[in-house]
């Protein structure tokens, strides 16, 4: 009798718009990079994902660089739902960088068991339903080695405003909000790249309401610093919020135009989560 070869699996997910631009991600790769570099280096197998990059390669390729000033064995795979931006992709192949079809499962060449020191998925679950992001992210955290990290948010087209939330195996740790300064009215004008799992709970009640609230009011307070900079105005603000809500950087990463708090202060009413995967 003939063998029968199994049809291949269909990616798990949708293919998103693909708009992307040059330097894009610089902020959240920043901020990746001061943060997770040192658990990259103690990886066995620094290897990065790029999820859903979109229409043409350039954040993985950018992701590589900036990963490699920290930890010169970091690996990066682009991973893409659509096979045409794969194909498009695998030009752009080289040490170190590599492209694959696929989507929310994440593959990886090299074995069954090898599982991503990182994913980055930037503007991938705006498209998605709130109720889908979850899921979503139990998957993916599911997928990650010990000691790995999810980064999931928002961006502006060309990357002045930025919202991601950071996630381990277990969940979600943390919020950040970076911004180029000068481009900012209010700090809430951050609102519109909230991630999927908060954009629509930024209502009276929910308490990302209450944190926008407070970050306008103690940027307000901080108005007489603009004549030093918007960096000493922002750094002020920050120093402000950390008396009420759980900032976890401090002035060396606020000077960046960032500013972190953990996710259980802004986590939506009645969310609950489990990380056990789907």
């Amino acid at each position: 009798m003939a063998s029968r070869t199994a049809p291949a699996r269909r990616p798990i997910g949708t293919a998103t718009r693909g708009t992307t631009n040059p330097n894009r991600l610089r902020r959240m790769d920043r901020w990746i990079a001061r943060t997770h570099g040192p658990a990259l280096r103690r990886s066995a197998d620094p290897v990065a994902v790029d999820l859903g990059y979109g229409a043409a390669p350039w954040t993985a390729v950018e992701l590589l660089a900036r990963l490699r000033t920290v930890c010169a064995a970091a690996e990066v795979v682009g991973v893409e739902i659509d096979p045409g931006r794969v194909a498009a992709a695998k030009p752009y192949e080289r040490d170190g960088l590599s492209f694959a079809h696929g989507g929310f499962e994440v593959p990886l060449s090299g074995g069954t068991g090898r599982a991503p020191a990182l994913i980055r998925a930037a503007n991938v679950l705006r498209q998605y339903d709130e109720d889908e992001v979850t899921a979503v992210w139990s998957r993916l955290c599911a997928r990650l080695a010990p000691g790995g990290l999810l980064v999931e948010g928002t961006c502006d087209e060309i990357g002045r405003r930025h919202v991601w939330v950071a996630l381990g195996p277990e969940g979600p740790r943390t919020v950040t909000f970076a911004a180029r300064l000068g481009s900012l009215d209010t700090p809430s004008d951050l609102a519109e790249r909230l991630p999927k799992a908060l954009i629509h709970r930024n209502v009276p009640g929910e308490p990302v309401h209450a944190f926008l609230r407070d970050f306008d009011r103690a940027w307000a307070a901080a108005a007489p610093y603009s004549a030093l900079s918007a960096r000493q105005r922002w750094i002020r603000t920050a120093a402000s919020l950390a008396a009420e809500w759980p900032l976890t950087d401090d002035a060396r990463r606020w000077r960046q135009g960032e500013l972190t708090v953990r996710w259980d202060a802004l986590a939506p009413r009645g969310w609950q989560f489990s990380p056990s995967g789907v």
